[in-house]
C-alpha cells in the first residue's frame, strides 16, 4: 500500500503580514492569495520491521529511527518529525513504522509558504493513511499548530488554510485564532488574464522568513504606529484588490501591487535590499506596473504585474540584467489531494 498526497504553494497577492499575531489579535488582518501549479508532495508506505524513515530525494538525504511514540524535533525533517509526533499523540496513540518521502518543486526560503505547505502535505498523507476525521479547517488548524506551537517556528496563519483549500481565496484572520475562508468565485478569463500578466521571477535567493516576521511582531508589540498604519493600510489594499478580481478589473492589480509594496516595506527592516530594489526598479522601466516579494521580504520569488504584452520585455530586461529566472504556473482550483494506492 503507498499513500500519496500533494498541496499547492501560493502567491500572497494582497494584505500580506496581516495574519500574524499580535496584529490579527488587535486589529484582525485580511489577506488574499492564489494557490499555483507547484505543490508539496508526500509519500507513506507503512512498514513491519518497527523503523521511521525519512526520505527526501532531491537533497539526497535520510534519516533512519526505531519506531517510538515521539521523535527528536531537530536535523534535517524537523517538519515530518513535528508531524509524526502530533499524529501519534493525538490520534494513534502508538509507535507507527513507515517511510515518508517529501518533495517541494521550490527550494525554502523561496516565499511561497514551502515550509506550511509541506506541513499539510505530510499531515494530509496521514490522514488518508488513518482514516483521521479531519476536515478543511481542522487539518488547516492543525498543520498551523504543529508548525507555530508545537515546533514555535515564527510565521502567520495564511499558508496552511491557502494549501488545505486551494484556489483564490479571501481570508480574514480575528481574535482567538479565529479564522474564515471566503472563496471567490473569479470568471475564468479574469483568472486566465492575470495568469498571463503576473510574472513570476525567482530570484536565485533566499530569505530566512523568522527574522523578518520577529521584526514585524516587536514593532506591534511596541506600538509603533508606522508599522501599524502600513499594515492597516495593507489590509485595505487587500479588500480592494478582492473587488478588482471579482470586477474584472486586472489591470488595476499592478497599482494596488505597487501601493502594497510601498507600505509592506514600512512594516520592519529586511523586507527589502539593494538587489531586490534593483530588480523592481528595473521590472518597472521595462513596463510592469507593479509587483512586490512574495512572502515576508528579503529574498526568493518576486511577481510582477504586467499589461497587454509588457511581460516579454519585462523577462527580457530581467534576464539580460540579473541571474535569476522566471517561472511559468497556472492557477489552481482545488487544495490538498490525497489518495491510496
Amino acid at each position: 500500500m503507498i499513500i500519496r498526497s500533494k498541496a499547492p504553494l501560493r502567491l500572497g497577492l494582497a494584505g500580506g503580514g496581516t495574519d500574524v499575531s499580535p496584529y490579527s489579535d488587535l486589529y484582525g488582518g485580511c489577506i488574499l492569495n492564489a494557490t499555483i501549479s507547484l505543490y508539496a508532495y508526500t509519500t507513506i508506505e507503512p512498514l513491519d520491521n518497527g523503523k521511521i524513515i525519512f526520505s527526501s530525494p532531491d537533497a539526497g538525504l535520510e534519516e533512519v529511527y526505531d519506531s517510538s511514540l515521539e521523535l527528536p524535533t531537530d536535523g534535517f525533517f524537523v517538519l515530518s518529525k513535528g508531524v509524526y509526533n502530533r499524529v501519534v499523540k493525538d490520534f494513534a496513540h502508538c509507535p507507527l513504522s513507515l517511510r515518508i518521502t517529501s518533495h517541494v518543486d521550490s527550494p525554502a526560503g523561496s516565499g511561497l509558504g514551502t515550509s506550511s505547505t509541506l506541513v499539510v502535505s505530510i499531515l494530509g498523507a496521514f490522514a488518508e493513511w488513518l482514516k483521521l476525521p479531519l476536515g478543511e479547517y481542522d487539518l488547516a488548524r492543525l498543520a498551523y499548530e504543529i508548525e507555530r506551537k508545537d515546533l514555535l517556528m515564527t510565521g502567520g496563519k495564511q499558508d496552511q488554510y491557502a494549501a488545505t483549500f486551494g484556489g483564490f481565496n479571501f481570508m480574514e484572520f480575528l481574535p482567538d485564532d479565529k479564522v474564515i475562508v471566503n472563496p471567490l468565485r473569479i470568471r475564468q478569463r479574469f483568472q486566465d488574464e492575470l495568469a498571463h500578466n503576473l510574472l513570476l521571477y525567482y530570484t536565485e535567493t533566499s530569505h530566512v522568513s523568522a527574522k523578518i516576521i520577529e521584526g514585524q511582531i516587536k514593532n506591534v508589540s511596541a506600538g509603533k504606529q508606522s508599522s501599524i498604519e502600513a499594515m492597516h493600510k495593507l489590509k485595505e489594499q487587500s479588500i480592494q484588490m478582492k473587488e478588482c478580481l471579482l470586477k474584472g478589473d486586472i489591470d488595476r492589480i499592478g497599482d494596488l501591487l505597487n501601493f502594497g509594496w510601498e507600505e509592506k516595506k514600512k512594516m520592519t527592516s529586511g523586507i527589502t535590499n539593494q538587489m531586490l530594489d534593483d530588480i523592481y526598479a528595473t521590472a518597472i522601466d521595462a513596463g510592469a506596473t507593479g509587483g512586490k516579494v512574495s512572502g515576508a521580504g528579503g529574498g526568493g520569488f518576486m511577481f510582477f504585474y504586467c499589461p497587454v504584452t509588457s511581460r516579454y520585455a519585462v523577462e527580457t530586461a530581467l534576464t539580460q540584467r540579473f541571474s535569476g529566472q522566471v517561472k511559468r504556473y497556472e492557477f489552481t482550483s482545488e487544495g490538498l489531494k490525497t489518495w491510496t494506492i
